[in-house]
Order: C-alpha cells, then structure tokens, then sequence
C-alpha cells in the first residue's frame, strides 16, 4: 500500500512506554485466524487476542485497551476495540476477553456498532495493520459511558494517558 496512513499515536504527544505481550499475537506478525471477523464473508473466530502488560508508571490509576486499523478506506480509520476503565490491578486479559458481557472494564461501541471487540475484515488488496494499545491512564474511570463514541473515547484517553504500549500486526486477504 502506497503512502500507509499514519499510526494513530505518531501526531499524539509523546509518552514513556511500557512493556506488552501477548500469547496470541506478535508484534510485526500476522493477525491469526481465530481473531478474525466472523461475518461479512470472513469465517474467523473473532476473539479478541490476550494480552498482558508490565513496566507501567506507578501512579497508574486505570488502563484502557483499543485496537485501531489505520488502514481502512473510511478516510478516519477503523476502532475494532475500545475498552476502558479497566482497574489498574488488571495487567492481564485472556483471549476472548472482548465479548459484549466482559467482566473488566466498560466496552464502548466499536464501528461494527457492538460493545464488544470485532476481528479484522479488511477488504480485498494490501493487508491493514492492527494496531492494539494499551493505554495507561491517571484517573480511575473516564466518566464515559458505553454508548459514547470511539473517538470521544480516544479523545478522553489521550488527555489522560501517562504512557503507552502497542503490539502492530497485519491482516490481508
């Protein structure tokens, strides 16, 4: 893909990182299958990928966990994920975590319009990159609601961010 779209956190101010890992996914890699979306015409399993974080500065209050596809052809990009007053004594979540009845956190509205993680659903040409953040955060809730709109997430997480992390990966049919 000629001229990628930036990262969504390249025109952010700068903040310390952290460390994040996941079970599933690698940094650079290929999105699997199982976190794919399963509608549309894409059979994937469409389980958001684990995902475990240390190194965060202390006086974290909260974290949020997005994932971000700057890549697609909406001229806005894509949020698959948004999910955000996670309680700072969460440094962990299990694949699959990202369902609509998730037990940690508040889920706000993806642009599938569920309150839950949606798996890549590219379509047909260059793969799109997935760019899944961890966001450490000094406050403990954003005052939002689930109902509130991804960017108005993003936009509260960014003024509240003391540092980041994020694992990139790729998916393409």
């Amino acid at each position: 893909m000629a001229g990628k779209p930036p990262l969504p956190h390249e025109y952010l101010p700068e903040v310390p990182s952290f460390t994040v890992e996941s079970d599933d996914i690698t940094d650079g890699g290929r999105l699997p299958h199982e976190h794919v979306f399963n509608d549309w015409g894409f059979d994937g399993g469409n389980k958001s990928p684990h995902l475990r974080w240390s190194g965060f500065p202390a006086e974290t209050k909260s974290f949020a966990v997005t994932c971000f596809d700057p890549d697609a052809p909406t001229g806005s990009g894509f949020w698959h994920w948004v999910l955000f007053d996670i309680p700072a004594d969460v440094t962990e979540l299990p694949t699959g975590a990202g369902t609509e009845d998730a037990k940690v956190g508040v889920h706000a509205r993806s642009d599938f319009g569920v309150k839950a993680y949606g798996g890549a659903a590219p379509p047909p040409g260059d793969p799109h990159r997935y760019v899944f953040t961890v966001h450490a955060l000094d406050v403990e809730t954003l005052g939002l609601d689930s109902d509130t709109m991804p960017a108005v997430v993003g936009f509260n997480i960014t003024a509240h961010t003391l540092a980041r992390a994020s694992i990139v990966v790729e998916y393409g049919s």
